[in-house]
């Protein structure tokens, strides 16, 4: 079956199997790397995109269940320039080993979006879903920070 898509403003298609995932026909058949695939079960959050605006695990969606959808990705944050979140990243000493960071790039514009001045819980509960191996988390917590000061 064909699915159709939008990918950070480009109109895309690809020939999908019913048990494909939307991460899948990103990474394979799209070539979109900034979409990470880590744990494939929804545990990690490198596949974190936007489906339609609202923030899913690219891993547990069926690609032909975004059909038509508009996705974007870590990718869409830069428009000719660092986005702020990825200028705070860079600067905070938040990006290690970088697999992870396109899911709290995401997880991080999303909350900043929603709420321009969250409080320390709703940081901690959007990159809930997200994990990281190489850090203590301090970084990347400091990283939010520094993007809401600098988006004020």
């Amino acid at each position: 079956m064909i699915v159709s898509l939008t990918v950070d403003g480009v109109r895309r298609e690809a020939e999908v199997a019913a048990a494909t995932s939307l991460l899948r026909v990103l990474r394979e058949d799209l070539g979109v790397t900034s979409v990470k695939d880590a744990c494939e079960q929804g545990e990690c959050g490198s596949c974190t995109v936007w489906l339609d605006g609202a923030l899913v695990n690219a891993c547990l969606v069926p690609a032909l269940q975004a059909d038509g959808a508009d996705v974007r990705t870590a990718a869409s944050l830069a428009n000719g320039s660092l986005h702020v979140v990825q200028e705070a990243f860079l600067d905070a000493g938040a990006v290690q080993c970088g697999y992870c960071t396109p899911g709290f790039l995401v997880a991080a514009a999303d909350l900043l979006e929603r709420v321009p001045h969250p409080t320390d819980e709703e940081v901690r509960e959007a990159l809930a879903g997200n994990l990281c191996r190489c850090t203590g988390y301090r970084k990347i917590l400091d990283a939010v920070r520094l993007a809401e000061e600098r988006a004020s």
